[in-house]
């Protein structure tokens, strides 16, 4: 066998190694991100940790020495054609209470319209501290042409928020669910 030949077998073979490696990793990615968001609760996204957070928030003693102010953010992705904002900018928390705001979404289109709304906690490292324990961005939203709707937010702050977090955002962006409002128009 000539070194041209040996070169380009052994070529072939580490493409072959590297097109299966890069399989591999976009399998993975995705059971790897579920679990990513599982455990830190971003995504709105719900699981044994982020329940042991609420249980463990909602038994601990709340704390009145301390504020955190809890900025709400609100965006329409450009495919929705719906008004959605809350209906306070800010609130003041003592770390350890429960606390209840809402968002108010419009559909202003002449169709029906699903949408889900995805959340996210500023500064990260506050996500693992802030505990939503009912959210409308836990299931798809419907709203009738015209029609408007009260979406509330309970949710909790750990008191184990560090003492350097005074602010905390709590932002969502709603998106327009194509499959399940093509799905609702198709139907009879």
């Amino acid at each position: 066998m000539s070194l041209a030949t040996r070169n380009s077998v052994r070529t072939a073979g580490m493409l072959t190694l590297l097109a299966v490696a890069m399989f591999g990793f976009g399998y993975l990615l995705v059971p790897l991100y579920d679990k990513f968001c599982e455990i830190t609760g971003i995504g709105g996204r719900t699981g044994e940790a982020v329940t042991a957070n609420v249980e463990q928030a909602l038994s601990a003693e709340p704390d009145f020495s301390r504020l955190v102010t809890v900025h709400f953010d609100a965006t329409v992705n450009s495919s929705l054609p719906w008004r959605f904002e809350p209906t306070e900018r800010m609130m003041e928390v003592h770390p350890g209470m429960l606390y209840e705001t809402t968002y108010v979404a419009y559909n202003r289109s002449d169709q029906p319209v699903v949408a889900q709304a995805v959340p996210s906690v500023s500064p990260g490292q506050a996500s693992l501290y802030f505990n939503k324990t009912e959210c409308f961005c836990f299931t798809e939203q419907l709203l009738e042409p015209g029609e408007s709707r009260d979406m509330p937010v309970r949710f909790i702050v750990d008191p184990n928020l560090p003492a350097g977090t005074s602010l905390v955002t709590l932002s969502y962006i709603i998106y327009k669910n194509d499959e399940a409002t093509a799905v609702l128009a198709a139907a009879p």
